[in-house]
């Protein structure tokens, strides 16, 4: 299909929207060209409108890549529902792109379908370079080919008809092509263009608001396209921002009075939001030199009783290590956001993985149990900080909270948080000490002890890293490495034993069992919400405490016959060259769950760097049940 165009005026098509229950939209260029800003306007507008609204940012590897480049396309994916969206989805709806070559990239990853409507800048049909409208004028034919509904959109020369440069203004124009397409409120769209440039000069609000007006009028004179998606029915006032922001909004709930953090992709926003708010309340964000000062800057904090947070991703914790190790030791409090990406090394500096698990759990000298908790959508970013402040003090130990790149930068509205008093920190204890009471006073049952701050009358004592016994003094006894060593792991089974068993989805027992951990919930739910509605026998468990696990989970997982856990880290496939069932790596939850439950937990991942997707969890299970159904025939005869 081409595109439909008419003569300019408004009158040449009045479309009424096509009612939709969702749409997944993607906009895709080279790196510079605004494409993710355009995209998370959309979803915040969206969400003020009252849908669903889930992004996923796509970020090449590279900072700066050729233009052009089949492999450096930047965009962006925006799902837009009537109802609650918890994911990226499937396949895309609609994809705009500001060259052709972008595409091939999402193309290989499946990330389209035949009928996918696709908007493409058409100024390279006519550029100087032969080569350039060779390769133009081929691929546009190929998508067509493939079965998608090619539109070609001259963005550019109507840009140019606003601004000089339209390089710097069309992810703005795409935004108002868009906003008629899906039936977006413009007014709130002019809002976010001016939340956007507030602190730039007031020609540029007015040239961005006159590119978003003009995309607009020009789809409506012009396009054959035209969507309604129904806002949800809530009567709550909403809140919108991705998780990183919800990080930093959660910290300032928790009233934490420091942050301290060298900049890592893809946490580095977290600082950003605090930088913009934090000294405002009385608390500071410190940028050290490095991960090792970051950390050890936070430790020093947490010493003196201002409970600190630090933000990072796997290189970061890598170096974070040894300070790690004292923090367990010493029995200081501590926050640790980890804001995992893909790894070993560089890796995937844009890209979302689940790889830190084991690196946390068990990257340590010797035994340093700490605890693990990992959020699983944008809401739970802002709560879990909180909870971690919490834990982190009541334990006097260091807390993980495990984010990831999908996370991280997905938009997503939720209920506008309610302030509560149980959020806040106590007060400094500044009360003497009580005399006779020594610095780590292990409670016999729970492995806890009070904890002295710097000024306290008569709480002095020797914080070090070497092994010690209730005075801090260095434990020459082996016995006392013995007694530290089982009060410091009591602390975490005293946690375990106030946590509830976490809540199955679908049936209580079956076939299979579904385990998940952080941002895979969405799709893990959805996909099997869909193998349910055919008949399967399928449920899901999501874990949020990693360390130490919610109680029951061996309970739950015998209600089944078989159990996988989906993530997104690295397992070996049997019937690959050299892969057998007994040399098979195992996915990283499946791994700790082998040993936990000691129950044969089988495992799906992959590490291709993109979020989990709802149909590629549905294939895996249908192709499960087509298994068993052929074992049982082959058992049979």
């Amino acid at each position: 299909m081409d595109a439909v165009i008419g003569n300019g005026t408004e009158q040449d098509i009045m479309l009424e929207p096509v009612v939709l229950d969702e749409a997944i939209i993607e906009i895709v260029s080279d790196s510079g060209e605004g494409a993710q800003k355009c995209g998370q306007s959309l979803g915040a507008i969206s969400a003020r409108m009252g849908n669903g609204v889930w992004t996923v940012e796509i970020i090449p590897a590279e900072i700066q890549p050729p233009a052009r480049s089949r492999a450096g396309a930047s965009g962006i994916r925006v799902r837009i529902g009537s109802e609650k969206i918890t994911n990226m989805g499937d396949h895309a709806q609609l994809v705009v792109a500001l060259n052709e070559q972008v595409l091939y990239g999402r193309l290989e990853q499946k990330a389209y379908k035949p009928g996918t409507y696709l908007l493409i800048e058409n100024k390279w049909a006519n550029d100087p370079l032969e080569e350039i409208r060779t390769a133009y004028t081929e691929d546009v034919a190929k998508f067509r080919e493939m079965g998608a509904a090619v539109y070609e959109i001259p963005m550019e020369e109507e840009c140019l008809k606003v601004v000089r440069d339209a390089r710097k203004g069309k992810n703005m124009w795409v935004l108002g092509m868009l906003c008629y397409i899906y039936d977006r409120d413009m007014n709130e769209a002019r809002s976010q263009i001016r939340k956007i440039f507030k602190k730039k000069a007031e020609k540029i609000v007015t040239d961005n608001i006159g590119l978003l007006e003009s995309g607009y009028n020009w789809a409506r004179a012009n396009m054959d396209l035209h969507f309604s998606i129904p806002s949800m029915a809530t009567d709550e006032e909403m809140v919108v921002m991705n998780g990183n922001e919800a990080i930093a909004l959660g910290a300032m709930a928790a009233g934490f009075d420091v942050c301290s953090m060298y900049p890592i992709t893809p946490a580095t926003s977290v600082s950003h939001g605090l930088a913009e708010m934090m000294e405002s309340a009385g608390g500071k964000v410190h940028q050290a030199e490095d991960e090792i000062a970051a950390i050890g800057f936070a430790i020093g904090c947490s010493y003196a009783g201002k409970t600190a947070l630090t933000v990072t991703s796997g290189p970061g914790i890598a170096l974070k290590t040894e300070f790690i190790g004292l923090a367990v030791m010493a029995e200081i409090p501590l926050v640790i956001v980890d804001v995992q990406r893909g790894g070993p090394s560089t890796g995937l500096p844009t890209k979302v993985e689940q790889g830190d698990l084991l690196s946390v759990l068990y990257g340590a000298a010797g035994d340093a149990p700490k605890v693990i908790i990992a959020p699983s959508t944008i809401e739970e970013c802002f709560q879990f900080v909180i909870l971690a402040r919490k834990l982190a003090e009541s334990f006097r130990t260091p807390v993980f909270v495990l984010t990831d790149a999908n996370l991280a930068t997905g938009v997503q509205p939720f209920p506008r948080p309610k302030v509560s008093k149980d959020w806040f920190a106590p007060s400094i204890d500044q009360t003497p000490w009580t005399e006779g009471l020594s610095p780590y006073a292990w409670d016999p049952q729970t492995g806890l002890s009070k904890r002295p701050i710097p000024g306290q009358k008569g709480g002095m004592f020797t914080v070090t890293g070497l092994a010690h016994d209730e005075d801090s003094h260095v434990a020459y006894d082996p016995s006392i490495n013995q007694r530290a060593a089982e009060a410091r792991s009591r602390k975490l089974a005293a946690l375990q034993q106030s946590l509830k068993p976490p809540k199955v989805f679908g049936a209580e027992e079956g076939d299979l069992l579904l385990v998940g951990w952080g941002s895979t919930r969405g799709a893990i739910e959805e996909a099997v919400k869909k193998a349910r509605a055919d008949g399967l026998s399928v449920s899901s468990l999501h874990l949020h405490f990693l360390s130490p696990m919610e109680p029951d989970l061996k309970k739950i997982m015998q209600r089944f016959q078989k159990v996988v856990t989906v993530e997104l880290n690295y397992s070996d496939t049997v019937g690959r060259p050299l892969i057998t069932y007994e040399n098979r790596r195992y996915a990283q939850l499946a791994t700790v769950l082998r040993a936990q439950t000691l129950i044969d937990i089988d495992c799906y991942s992959n590490v291709y760097g993109q979020p989990m997707s709802p149909i590629r969890i549905y294939n895996m299970v249908k192709r499960m049940f087509a298994q068993y159904q052929q074992q049982l025939k082959e058992q049979q005869s």
